[in-house]
């Protein structure tokens, strides 16, 4: 029987920064340990990518018709870039101790956030740069 994987939550829910076990299990096939730890490096990409482009906008655009567009959308991309890579650690170490364990890796809300995320600011974007033309 599949022990369960040890979350790296808090009790309020946070997530730790914690390194992850190496007195679990036994030490996992470094193919997937290295596999792990580029999914890793993607989503601190992509966090990168999201936190460059809030301050280009804010930085680069011309001015919205809507006062403090720019810095608004601005701010929620580098919000976003923050949540996520501050989540992409846990899922790291998470991920890292159910390779040591043999067990099925946990499923993560990370994917649908980014996505949800990129879509309501893309929509706002969009209402930013026609939304007071009109007026």
């Amino acid at each position: 029987m599949r022990r369960p994987v040890p979350r790296s939550r808090s009790r309020t829910g946070l997530v730790t920064f914690r390194q992850p076990r190496r007195d679990l299990g036994h030490e996992p096939d470094y193919r997937f340990s290295f596999a792990n730890e580029r999914t890793f490096l993607a989503w601190i990409r992509t966090a990168l990518a999201l936190d460059a482009g809030g301050l280009a906008v804010v930085e680069l655009l011309p001015p919205f018709p809507v006062p403090y567009g720019r810095e608004a959308l601005g701010a929620a991309l580098v919000v976003l870039g923050a949540i996520i890579a501050a989540v992409s650690y846990g899922r790291w170490v998470t991920n890292q101790e159910a390779l040591r364990l043999d067990a099925p890796l946990p499923s993560s809300h990370l994917p649908r956030v980014v996505a949800i995320g990129v879509a309501v600011l893309s929509a706002l974007a969009v209402g930013l740069l026609i939304g007071g033309r009109g007026a």
